[in-house]
């Protein structure tokens, strides 16, 4: 569902820019291949796209798919825009690399802060994800956690897939934490909910845009409601742009979207302004322009919210703080952009 949303996200942008004239005169060609959310098929699939001589690649969306196949369009001298999270995409010194989601690194410190300022915690249990992605995300919080003094009294791992979190759901609530943060994929997300809620667990829930997104409020049901989280991105943002982003990939699709889709959406209008900005289609040449560049919605208005690409490749820009409220996501806060250079 990640990918799906990702892959409508981008087909809308290109529907709507080629609809305009295209981009320096000419119509977007955006052939799709499906990596099947597994990291050795998205590899072979970059080669194949590759073998093609691409002006960009757009995605993949998950970290370990993005960690497999980056060195191949490095090599190739070749921009890939991403949808991954995990640290190390930004941090192996890859011109070429551009995410359009926060990095762990820096979506960490705005939900250790709200933890910290908001929820008032003295202690939190972690929940992660065995993969890059999870990893990731757990080390980079659990050093936040460390620099705010807030204690780790329990750091469990669980498995991409896993379908049976009440043994995990038992030792969380035997470590008594004031929070706990769970860093999961969708569908475990999902799980976990339904079991802590079974269990009842009644400590706050929180965590970062995955466990936010409506694919988890529909799978859980009444056991998301309460749960709060950073959002980087969110059709529910009190965003003019944004709002119309929604309601047009809802007609067009006939689902609502989530933070998937926006980050497609907004690679392919990435894309555009960067390469008029250059002047031609010339991919090194791309990859030069875009480090440093700052997009605001007057500049390109379907950029939908500001957004500067630092120097490795990672994304800035406002985020949210938001709650699940009677099977809704509801945005209770505003973030400012971290200023990356």
């Amino acid at each position: 569902m990640s990918g799906t949303n990702y892959r409508d996200g981008m087909i809308l942008a290109m529907e709507e820019i080629n609809a305009k004239g295209g981009i320096l005169g000419k119509k977007i060609d955006m052939p799709l291949l499906d990596s099947q959310s597994e990291a050795s098929i998205a590899r072979s699939q970059v080669q194949k796209v590759l073998d093609n001589k691409p002006y960009v690649i757009m995605g993949p969306v998950f970290s370990g798919s993005v960690m497999t196949s980056m060195l191949l369009a490095q090599q190739a001298e070749i921009p890939q825009i991403v949808g991954g999270e995990a640290p190390a995409i930004t941090q192996k010194g890859n011109p070429y690399v551009f995410r359009t989601s926060f990095g762990a690194q820096f979506s960490m410190p705005k939900v250790a802060n709200y933890i910290h300022d908001g929820a008032k915690a003295k202690s939190v249990a972690i929940l992660w994800v065995n993969n890059d992605f999870g990893k990731g995300g757990r080390d980079a919080f659990v050093k936040e956690m460390g620099t705010r003094n807030i204690k780790v009294v329990a750091d469990i791992s669980t498995e991409a897939g896993q379908a049976d979190f009440s043994a995990d759901v038992v030792k969380i609530k035997a470590a008594n934490a004031d929070l706990i943060f769970v860093y999961t994929n969708e569908e475990e997300s999902a799980r976990f909910l339904k079991e802590a809620k079974k269990q009842g667990i009644k400590v706050p829930l929180v965590g970062e845009t995955t466990l936010l997104g409506q694919k988890v409020i529909d799978l859980a049901g009444d056991a998301a409601n309460g749960v709060r989280g950073h959002v980087g991105l969110t059709v529910d943002a009190p965003i003019d742009s944004v709002k119309g982003f929604a309601e047009r990939f809802k007609k067009r699709f006939n689902y609502v979207c989530d933070h998937n889709g926006m980050k497609g959406y907004t690679a392919i209008y990435f894309v555009k302004y960067v390469t008029e900005k250059v002047g031609k289609f010339d991919s090194k040449a791309f990859a030069e322009k875009a480090h440093g560049i700052t997009i605001t919605p007057k500049d390109e208005p379907n950029i939908l919210m500001e957004a500067t690409w630092d120097k490795n490749g990672d994304i800035d820009r406002e985020s949210f703080i938001g709650e699940v409220v009677n099977g809704k996501q509801k945005i209770v806060a505003t973030l400012p952009k971290l200023g990356l250079k």
